[in-house]
């Protein structure tokens, strides 16, 4: 009798442990597929931010044009204004020698 006793026993340790790796198995495949959800939404971020990071490398080479293009028109103001004041000076010495 205690041999059917201990077979009862240990059938129902076995179905026990079953029961639970059942139910971690479960909880293992609910864990593998919300970690799946998280790996493809990285992935849209991640398209995403490539993306972002192209828009902005055109941006900046927009804006490194614009800034050359001001600075070498700042040059030539500069160039110019220079060139006015040394017309005037000339132009003033000349006017005050010949009188």
């Amino acid at each position: 009798m205690q041999s059917t006793e201990e077979s009862d026993n240990f059938q129902r340790q076995v179905l026990e442990s079953l029961d639970r790796l059942t139910t971690n198995l479960g909880q293992l495949s609910t864990d593998v597929e919300q970690l799946s959800t998280d790996v493809e939404q990285l992935s849209t971020d991640v398209e995403q931010l490539s993306t972002d990071v192209e828009q902005l490398k055109q941006e900046l080479a927009l804006t490194n044009t614009r800034v050359d293009t001001y600075q070498k028109a700042s040059n030539q103001v500069v160039n110019l204004a220079f060139g006015l004041i040394a017309t005037a000076t000339i132009t003033i010495i000349i006017t005050t020698v010949t009188r």
